[in-house]
């Protein structure tokens, strides 16, 4: 298949929209509206606290889905080489940056505090974890023994959580302090886990995070392998009918087996659990199943340009929208409606700079400027 994936580029730049505009323009906008309709939508941009799943849930999970998405597309002529060199280094090239970025993004990289600089924090860094061993995986295995290695990969996280225990943590805990994943984040981050600060010589963990990174990179590649057999899907040579049945058939089966799951292992994004996997590979296989359909298929891309632009520079606006602050230039050409716009002053504050990342990414788009990692 050598025409590009359009529903691709567009359905991470509907990924990225949600991470760039409406993230800080909608919690902006809250206190102004200041309903309970208002209240209720906003319980679709707020993750969960712990067990369950709500839409925004499904940001970071469709980031990694999509990466792996790109595998059989930009990976499968290196398959017959006998002498992949290149392309390690390569992957070993792109896991580094990746890990940096999401130093970056993390927000303390750039402060030079020793004191508050974090190994493995952001979403960037497990897309860099799912997409090396994934890309390995890929070039080295037929996809029977993809889906295998997945599966034992759920498994294992599975088997860890529930029958290992440690100082007293995991052993089928899937409590937010007491769980396995959390002890084995606090034993090999110790003082570069995000939040932690050192006091006294001891290391003090932040009471309110529960994110954990090292035995939930098990499931990151599951994640990414999820997008790969996606990927393979689409570009396989059956017909769009079979390709559009198997993304929607695959999907809703995993939604359903993820539910089903969550009575053995909880539904729990922050550490993500294998029954999380399932769900959110689920929905980003039905996403990309409607996405594929309605703009691949029966070629619906016209008004859809502004997708494209977020989704072909997606790390670009990533980064940009996290690392600078543009606030300081809106406020400077805005400054005067603040009197006549009262609550809803920071609001349009938060859509100027959606719109300052926008127009960079526009004029990024139209001089064909797309950076890789």
């Amino acid at each position: 298949m050598n025409k590009r994936l359009e529903s691709l580029d567009a359905l991470r730049g509907f990924d990225l929209i949600l991470l760039v505009v409406f993230e800080e323009f909608l919690w902006k906008l809250k206190p102004a509206v200041n309903a309970s309709w208002f209240d209720t939508l906003m319980l679709n941009f707020t993750h969960k606290d712990w067990q369950g799943f709500s839409f925004w849930d499904l940001v970071m999970p469709l980031f990694m889905f999509m990466s792996g998405v790109t595998i059989p597309f930009s990976l499968a002529k290196y398959r017959t080489h006998s002498n992949r060199r290149s392309v390690y280094l390569r992957l070993v090239r792109r896991f580094i940056l990746l890990w940096l970025l999401g130093m970056v993004c993390q927000g303390n990289l750039l402060g030079l505090d020793p004191q508050r600089i974090y190994l493995f924090s952001n979403t960037l860094q497990a897309i860099a974890v799912g997409y090396l061993f994934t890309a390995i995986i890929f070039l080295n295995t037929r996809i029977g023994s993809q889906v295998a290695i997945a599966v034992i990969l759920l498994l294992a996280y599975w088997g860890a959580m529930e029958w290992i225990t440690f100082d007293g943590y995991g052993g089928g805990d899937y409590t937010p302090k007491r769980n396995l994943a959390e002890i084995i984040d606090r034993v090999v981050l110790g003082r570069f886990r995000d939040g932690a600060v050192m006091v006294d010589g001891a290391v003090v963990f932040a009471e309110h995070y529960n994110y954990t990174w090292i035995l939930s990179s098990l499931n990151f590649v599951v994640t990414v392998m999820t997008g790969l057999f996606a990927g393979t899907i689409i570009k396989s040579t059956q017909s769009q009918r079979k390709k559009l049945l198997l993304l929607f058939g695959i999907g809703v089966a995993m939604v359903a087996v993820g539910w089903l799951m969550d009575d053995i292992q909880p539904v729990v994004k922050r550490i993500w659990t294998s029954s999380m996997v399932l769900v959110s590979s689920g929905y980003c296989f039905l996403l990309t199943w409607l996405f594929y359909y309605w703009i691949d298929c029966r070629g619906h891309c016209r008004r859809l340009t502004f997708l494209k632009i977020y989704g072909m520079n997606s790390i670009t606006a990533y980064v940009v929208s996290l690392v600078i602050n543009f606030s300081s230039v809106s406020h400077s050409i805005l400054h005067g409606l603040e009197p006549y716009t009262g609550a809803y002053y920071p609001a349009i504050i938060a859509l100027s700079n959606a719109a300052i990342v926008f127009v960079i990414l526009l004029l990024m788009y139209r001089n064909k400027i797309f950076l890789r990692v």
